[in-house]
């Protein structure tokens, strides 16, 4: 089940934001498919949700992978993406080539522009607009840097993979980890940043099988 979140892809749109609503969404998904149980999988805001969720529902989780982000509070730091996609003027432009042209003004790794523009559908009749919803992502960036709560604690199977060049999680936060998962492990995939599933897709691929299965 790849599930996209509450103001993402092809999920539903809500005013609201947290993490603890979007541990509930999947719970409700998981009763809605007859699922007692599941291995959960999260990159970034998504593993943030994996983590709230395995500690709020911790029988219904068998296995907890969650990657490049860590239980702590991040400052807001994507300010400059969210206005290079908030300036984007949509209505003048008809094409990905011509978003991408837009936004290499501002964001000048190819890659997460490639990523970001995986977001962008054809909303209507020649008219080009975002899977996302940009404004409560803009309104919400305190709530998605929050920290995992005190006290929040899952004692399951859990597995942490970091990019070796990513910041998002450094050595120094194996003891909150730790804390909240006392059965982690830490992996780092060398040369990876923090889109490390796309970036080394084997060596992520690997290391999540392994995990898996073991």
């Amino acid at each position: 089940h790849l599930i996209d979140q509450r103001n993402h892809g092809r999920s539903f749109w809500s005013d609201s934001f947290s993490y603890p609503l979007m541990a509930e969404d999947l719970n409700r998904y998981m009763d809605a498919h007859g699922m007692s149980s599941a291995a959960i999988m999260g990159h970034s805001m998504g593993g943030k949700t994996a983590m709230t969720f395995a500690c709020a529902y911790p029988d219904r989780v068998r296995k907890l992978l969650v990657a490049d982000i860590s239980p702590k509070e991040y400052p807001p730091h994507h300010g400059t993406i969210l206005e290079a996609l908030d300036n984007l003027d949509l209505e003048q432009i008809s094409s990905r080539k011509e978003a991408d042209l837009a936004l290499g003004h501002t964001i000048t790794d190819w890659g997460i522009r490639q990523f970001l523009l995986k977001n962008l559908h054809w909303a209507s009749q020649g008219k080009l607009g975002f899977r996302f919803n940009l404004e409560v992502l803009k309104d919400s960036m305190e709530a998605i840097g929050a920290e995992l709560p005190p006290g929040a604690r899952y004692e399951g199977p859990t597995c942490f993979i970091r990019g070796g060049r990513s910041e998002y999680v450094r050595d120094s936060d194996l003891e909150r980890i730790l804390l909240h998962f006392p059965l982690a492990r830490l992996e780092t995939i060398a040369g990876a940043g923090h889109w490390l599933h796309a970036e080394q897709a084997d060596a992520y691929f690997r290391i999540s099988l392994d995990f898996m299965e073991s």
